[in-house]
Protein backbone atom coordinates (compact mmCIF):
# COMPACT_ATOMS: atom_id res chain seq x y z
CA UNK A 1 0.00 0.00 0.00
CA UNK A 2 1.27 3.47 -0.86
CA UNK A 3 1.53 5.92 2.02
CA UNK A 4 0.73 9.60 1.59
CA UNK A 5 4.46 10.44 1.94
CA UNK A 6 5.10 8.37 -1.20
CA UNK A 7 2.52 10.29 -3.22
CA UNK A 8 3.40 13.30 -5.32
CA UNK A 9 1.19 16.32 -4.75
CA UNK A 10 0.24 17.54 -8.21
CA UNK A 11 0.34 21.23 -9.13
CA UNK A 12 -3.40 21.43 -9.72
CA UNK A 13 -6.50 20.90 -7.63
CA UNK A 14 -9.29 18.46 -8.13
CA UNK A 15 -13.00 19.00 -7.72
CA UNK A 16 -13.91 21.43 -4.96
CA UNK A 17 -10.27 22.51 -4.64
CA UNK A 18 -9.15 19.22 -3.13
CA UNK A 19 -5.50 18.22 -3.66
CA UNK A 20 -4.60 15.69 -6.36
CA UNK A 21 -1.86 13.12 -5.86
CA UNK A 22 0.10 10.85 -8.16
CA UNK A 23 1.23 7.40 -7.12
CA UNK A 24 4.01 6.13 -9.34
CA UNK A 25 7.49 4.67 -9.17
CA UNK A 26 8.32 6.21 -12.55
CA UNK A 27 9.55 9.79 -12.05
CA UNK A 28 10.01 9.97 -15.84
CA UNK A 29 6.46 8.92 -16.67
CA UNK A 30 4.07 11.18 -18.57
CA UNK A 31 2.16 12.46 -15.52
CA UNK A 32 5.34 13.11 -13.52
CA UNK A 33 6.87 15.06 -16.41
CA UNK A 34 3.61 16.98 -16.94
CA UNK A 35 3.53 17.92 -13.26
CA UNK A 36 7.21 18.96 -13.35
CA UNK A 37 6.62 21.14 -16.42
CA UNK A 38 3.60 22.84 -14.87
CA UNK A 39 5.51 23.44 -11.64
CA UNK A 40 8.34 24.99 -13.66
CA UNK A 41 5.89 27.33 -15.42
CA UNK A 42 4.30 28.25 -12.09
CA UNK A 43 7.69 29.16 -10.62
CA UNK A 44 8.60 31.23 -13.69
CA UNK A 45 5.28 33.07 -13.45
CA UNK A 46 5.90 33.80 -9.76
CA UNK A 47 9.38 35.17 -10.56
CA UNK A 48 7.95 37.41 -13.29
CA UNK A 49 5.21 38.68 -10.97
CA UNK A 50 7.75 39.40 -8.25
CA UNK A 51 9.72 41.52 -10.70
CA UNK A 52 6.53 43.34 -11.75
CA UNK A 53 5.63 43.94 -8.12
CA UNK A 54 9.02 45.45 -7.35
CA UNK A 55 8.63 47.78 -10.34
CA UNK A 56 5.04 48.70 -9.44
CA UNK A 57 5.97 49.52 -5.85
CA UNK A 58 8.54 51.98 -7.18
CA UNK A 59 6.03 53.58 -9.56
CA UNK A 60 4.29 56.53 -7.94
CA UNK A 61 1.76 56.55 -10.80
CA UNK A 62 0.60 52.97 -10.23
CA UNK A 63 -3.15 53.11 -9.76
CA UNK A 64 -5.19 51.18 -7.20
CA UNK A 65 -6.84 49.01 -9.86
CA UNK A 66 -3.48 47.88 -11.22
CA UNK A 67 -2.13 47.23 -7.74
CA UNK A 68 -5.24 45.26 -6.82
CA UNK A 69 -4.87 43.07 -9.91
CA UNK A 70 -1.17 42.59 -9.17
CA UNK A 71 -1.98 41.60 -5.57
CA UNK A 72 -4.54 39.07 -6.84
CA UNK A 73 -2.02 37.58 -9.29
CA UNK A 74 0.69 37.49 -6.61
CA UNK A 75 -1.69 35.70 -4.25
CA UNK A 76 -2.43 33.06 -6.89
CA UNK A 77 1.28 32.66 -7.65
CA UNK A 78 2.13 32.33 -3.96
CA UNK A 79 -0.51 29.59 -3.62
CA UNK A 80 1.11 27.74 -6.54
CA UNK A 81 4.64 28.16 -5.16
CA UNK A 82 3.55 26.87 -1.75
CA UNK A 83 2.01 23.83 -3.43
CA UNK A 84 5.29 23.18 -5.27
CA UNK A 85 7.25 23.57 -2.03
CA UNK A 86 4.88 21.23 -0.21
CA UNK A 87 5.10 18.68 -3.02
CA UNK A 88 8.89 18.78 -3.10
CA UNK A 89 9.07 18.60 0.68
CA UNK A 90 6.93 15.46 0.70
CA UNK A 91 9.13 13.90 -1.99
CA UNK A 92 12.25 14.67 0.04
CA UNK A 93 10.71 13.16 3.18
CA UNK A 94 9.81 9.98 1.30
CA UNK A 95 13.36 9.60 -0.03
CA UNK A 96 15.22 10.33 3.21
CA UNK A 97 16.29 7.34 5.27
CA UNK A 98 14.59 7.39 8.66
CA UNK A 99 17.10 7.22 11.49
CA UNK A 100 15.56 6.13 14.75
Amino acid sequence: MTTQNELQLLPWSGPEGKPCYLSTDDRNGFMSRLADNIESEQLETAADLLKQAAEALGDEHAGPEGMQLLAKELTEALRDVLRVATSRGHLLEAREPHNI
